[in-house]
């Protein structure tokens, strides 16, 4: 499982990382968790706003910072 955190590295694209660190954590995933920092590359998976939250390439939730339990509901596959 691949988590993708979007966003410029602003302090809200950093909780968001950190409620996604813990949720794998916490869940136990073997997931790989990577900042994409790339404007381009952000534009190219069509977010405009971040912080962004992406896994295994489909964006879940763009333009506001998840707490660990939205992160978590995500991993398990829901909405």
């Amino acid at each position: 499982m691949k988590v993708q955190i979007l966003g410029s590295g602003c302090p809200k694209c950093k909780l968001l990382e950190q409620h996604a660190r813990e949720a794998v954590a916490e869940l136990g995933l073997a997931a790989e968790i990577e900042k994409v920092m790339d404007t381009d590359a952000i534009m190219e998976m069509g977010v405009m706003m971040t912080p962004a939250l992406a896994i295994d390439g489909e964006v879940k939730s763009v333009g506001k910072v998840l707490t660990k339990d939205q992160v978590i509901s995500y991993l398990k596959g829901g909405k």
